[in-house]
C-alpha cells in the first residue's frame, strides 16, 4: 500500500466514524473564537467553555477586552492556567484589533499571527472554523496521532502542519482537525490508548508497536 492509499483509507474511516465535526470551542462570532482559542492553550476545551460562558457575558466586544483591567481579567480566566500571559495577550491582541483592524478579526494568516498570543495554531482555528479557509490545526491530539499513524516523523507543530498539507487533500483539512481530536478523545487516549477498539490500527505503525510490546 502506498502512502497515498494509506492516507485515503484513514480519511475515509475517520469520516465514516465521526463525519464532519464542528469546533469544540463555544462561540458566536470570530472574536469570541479568537479569545477562546487563546485561552485553550494548555487547557481543555471543556474548561474554556465553562469560563467563556460567563466571560462573554461580561466582556461583550473586542473593545471591552481592550479596555479590561488586567488584574480583573486574570481573575476571570484564572482556571484556564497561565492566566498572567493570557490576560496580557488578550488585552494587547484586542487593542491591536481596534487600532489596526477597526475591531474586525482578519482572515489573513500573517495579520492574525501578528496579534499578541496568536500563533499558527490559533490563527488556523479561526481561519478554518469561522472563515472556512482550508487550514490544518496541529494541537496535541493531531500531533500525537499524526506521529503514531506514521504521517510525519517531525515533532515540531509547524513542520507537522506542512507534512499533513502535502499529503491530505485541501478540502479535507478542516475536517481532519476535529476528526483526529474526536479520535484522540474517544479511542487513542494519550495515557491509555484503546488499540484493540481502534478502527485505524491496521494503518497505525505506533499502535502496532504498542501491541507487539505487550
Amino acid at each position: 500500500m502506498t502512502k497515498k492509499e494509506k492516507v485515503e483509507q484513514i480519511l475515509l474511516l475517520l469520516r465514516e466514524q465521526y463525519g464532519p465535526t464542528k469546533c469544540y470551542l463555544d462561540h458566536e462570532n470570530p472574536w469570541q473564537l479568537l479569545v477562546a482559542t487563546i485561552l485553550s492553550a494548555q487547557c481543555t476545551d471543556d474548561r474554556v467553555n465553562i469560563v467563556t460562558k460567563d466571560l462573554f457575558q461580561k466582556y461583550k466586544s473586542v473593545k471591552d477586552f481592550a479596555e479590561a483591567n488586567i488584574i480583573e481579567l486574570e481573575k476571570d480566566i484564572h482556571s484556564t492556567g497561565f492566566y498572567h500571559n493570557k490576560a496580557k495577550n488578550i488585552i494587547a491582541c484586542c487593542q491591536k484589533l481596534l487600532s489596526e483592524h477597526n475591531g474586525e478579526i482578519p482572515s489573513d494568516l500573517d495579520a492574525l499571527t501578528s496579534l499578541a498570543g496568536v500563533g499558527r495554531k490559533t490563527a488556523n482555528v479561526v481561519r478554518g472554523n469561522w472563515y472556512g479557509i482550508p487550514s490544518i490545526v496541529v494541537d496535541t491530539h493531531v500531533k500525537r496521532l499524526s506521529i503514531l499513524l506514521g504521517l510525519t516523523k517531525n515533532h515540531d507543530p509547524v513542520k507537522i502542519e506542512f507534512d499533513l498539507m502535502k499529503m491530505i487533500p485541501e478540502e479535507k483539512w478542516i475536517d481532519i482537525n476535529t476528526q483526529l481530536i474526536a479520535h484522540g478523545r474517544k479511542i487513542c487516549i494519550a495515557r491509555r490508548p484503546k488499540c484493540n477498539e481502534c478502527f485505524l490500527l491496521e494503518y497505525c505503525t505506533g499502535g502496532q508497536k504498542l501491541q507487539k510490546g505487550k
